[in-house]
């Protein structure tokens, strides 16, 4: 990235960084360590939670989850095409198929109704998400998962922060996925963490996880193969050093928040964030605009070039997994039926991601803004932003 580019995400490694890498380092103990330990048990209690399970990724943890639950070859996974793809993809990589269920529009989350549409026989799951940071209908689709006796799983790796009902998400799930890559809140390169309040689930994602250290002098055989899927110290340290200030980290982001939100105003037909009856808190990932209805995917990516040009990293918020290629010949034909998810589309084509992070200033936002203002008029011929 250019140095006078203004980056999309900037992650900040926290004052005490260096020191808890130091510290790694001099110990001679790399992996399976008391970093991780405490990193685990210092983001449990953070988020509400009775356990924490450290892992390599995401996408990891959540092929983690699946295998912990019984869930692989023949067996229906629920879930958003609009989501962060890391973790939906671990569906396909644990065998099972993915079924994906169209959205709400106005929160960008999964939608119980159309999820209740997809089930079937072979369903075992709903995977939902807390899209861009907006949580889902958490009380809803716990409703559904117990009439139909499946499990609930909760991606919360965009939400930080965000509440529900009271409650902070990643406290919804039987078991919730945390993916710590860029542009989390909470970033630390790779890496990611289960949290589940249940005792013999947690042993066995544990299990599932690694091999560890003390287990290589076993002479017993164990009955199910794990993963090379561990936390190393180093990037535990940098977790546990960036989750001591997460709070205040979290507080400038909101600040940002709201000098984009003052300078959005000099949009015609903005739209205030949309929050939903039941969120009392929301931490946006990004910064996401919803261009109108003149707008195509074509013209968004001819505004992502035009403010590249003028210096401002930005991106298509989501191209949904039902439209890539791997998925286009979807046993149930979501893939290959453009329609099919109307919102998801919808929003796949006109969303637009802005920076969101602490490292902004409000001339910069105002610069951000205003160069959206002047490309959205060149290629949009004047026609409204909606927020």
């Amino acid at each position: 990235m250019n140095m006078d580019t203004i980056a999309l995400c900037e992650p900040d490694g926290g004052a005490d960084a260096q020191p808890l890498l130091e510290a790694v380092l001099a110990s001679g103990r790399w992996s399976d360590g008391p970093m991780r330990e405490s990193f685990e048990q210092v983001l449990a209690a953070w988020v509400g939670r009775k356990h924490a399970v450290a892992v390599g990724s995401g996408t990891l943890g959540t092929w983690i989850a699946l295998r912990a639950l019984g869930i692989g070859p023949g067996d229906e996974v629920i879930c958003a095409s609009h989501t962060w793809h890391q973790v939906a993809q671990a569906i396909t990589l644990a065998g099972a198929t993915p079924v994906f269920a169209d959205i709400n529009y106005w929160s960008g989350c999964l939608s119980p109704e159309k999820a209740a549409q997809r089930i079937t026989p072979a369903t075992r799951a709903i995977l939902a998400g807390n899209t861009n940071g907006h949580p889902a209908a958490w009380k809803a689709l716990r409703e559904l998962a117990d009439a139909h006796g499946l499990r609930l799983m909760e991606d919360s790796t965009e939400a930080l922060g965000s509440r529900y009902l009271g409650r902070m998400v990643g406290t919804f799930g039987d078991v919730s996925v945390l993916d710590f890559s860029a542009p989390s809140a909470l970033c630390t390169g790779e890496g990611g963490m289960l949290l589940t309040d249940d005792d013999a689930l947690a042993v066995e994602l544990r299990y599932l996880r690694q091999r560890r250290l003390a287990d290589r002098s076993s002479v017993s055989v164990g009955a199910r193969v794990p993963l090379q899927a561990g936390m190393s110290e180093l990037t535990a340290a940098l977790g546990l050093a960036q989750l001591a200030g997460l709070d205040e980290r979290l507080a400038q982001r909101k600040q940002v928040e709201t000098w984009y939100h003052q300078q959005m105003q000099s949009f015609e037909g903005i739209k205030p964030p949309y929050l939903a009856e039941d969120v009392d808190e929301v931490h946006w990932m990004l910064y996401v605009v919803h261009l109108g209805k003149r707008f195509t995917r074509s013209a968004r990516t001819q505004m992502i070039d035009d403010l590249r040009a003028c210096g401002i990293e930005s991106a298509a918020y989501s191209h949904p997994l039902h439209q890539q290629f791997f998925y286009m010949n979807a046993h149930d034909g979501t893939g290959r039926q453009r329609g099919a998810l109307p919102d998801t589309d919808r929003i796949g084509d006109r969303a637009l991601a802005l920076p969101l992070h602490t490292g902004l200033d409000p001339a910069q936002i105002q610069y951000i803004v205003k160069t959206l203002k002047d490309t959205a008029t060149n290629v949009g011929a004047g026609a409204a932003i909606y927020l």
